[in-house]
């Protein structure tokens, strides 16, 4: 099939064209310009030929302390992460991200999309260390769109009525460790598994695609 004849991927035509990447962040504290980020996690999200997403590999790095970086003693309790580790085999933002948004941008061209929008569970806290880090490391080519981003937290919290990860994961029949839990790739896959669930029960109760909606003149307002 040329490629003139070649149909659109169905994921390019779902969400406007931006291809869903579910990230999470392990980090020293809660503010991304002085606190170090210090794993990061990005899970890719498929779709089949029915509309249905699944959840696809995972890319996971752990980073080094920018310098100068702030390390709160509570955050690295949280975490139990040791930044001076060596078996860590962390390495510094630029390598760590730029390894990260290289398999991102080829999904995002292998879907048809034209940009990568992050989803995680309170995503707002995630998207700002990636941005923050990425802009430490001088990377121009960020996979991510600047500021829209979906949060599952909201999204559980309509679906099922609860906002934490664990609760919400449970409630929708995902297994779930707290034994695991705030390690970037447990949570980002559980956080995947989530997303998909969410997407799909939606698309399964009749949600989507939506009804066609016929144009109507304006309303007089006079």
């Amino acid at each position: 099939m040329s490629d003139e004849n070649k149909q659109p991927h169905p994921m390019s035509l779902r969400f406007r064209g931006f291809l869903p990447v579910v990230v999470d962040v392990e980090t020293a504290g809660f503010n991304p310009e002085r606190d170090a980020l210090l794993e990061i996690a990005a899970v890719m999200v498929t779709m089949d030929d029915n509309g249905w997403l699944h959840r696809g590999e995972t890319h996971v790095k752990q980073i080094d302390p920018f310098e100068g970086a702030n390390l709160e003693q509570s955050a690295l309790d949280f975490t139990g992460i040791d930044p001076w580790c060596l078996e860590r085999e962390a390495v510094p933002e630029r390598e760590g991200l730029s390894e990260i948004f290289a398999p991102i941008r080829k999904a995002v061209k292998a879907h048809d999309c034209k940009r990568a929008v992050l989803v995680g569970h309170n995503a707002t806290f995630d998207h700002n260390f990636v941005f923050a880090a990425a802009m430490r490391a001088d990377i121009k080519r960020n996979p991510f769109h600047p500021f829209s981003t979906f949060d599952t937290a909201t999204l559980a919290g309509l679906a099922y009525g609860h906002t934490v990860l664990a609760q919400a994961c449970k409630i929708a029949g995902i297994p779930f460790s707290n034994k695991q839990a705030h390690s970037a790739a447990y949570d980002a896959e559980k956080t995947a598994d989530l997303f998909c669930g969410i997407v799909n029960r939606w698309k399964e109760l009749g949600g989507f695609p939506p009804p066609a909606v016929m144009d109507t003149p304006e309303e007089d307002n006079a």
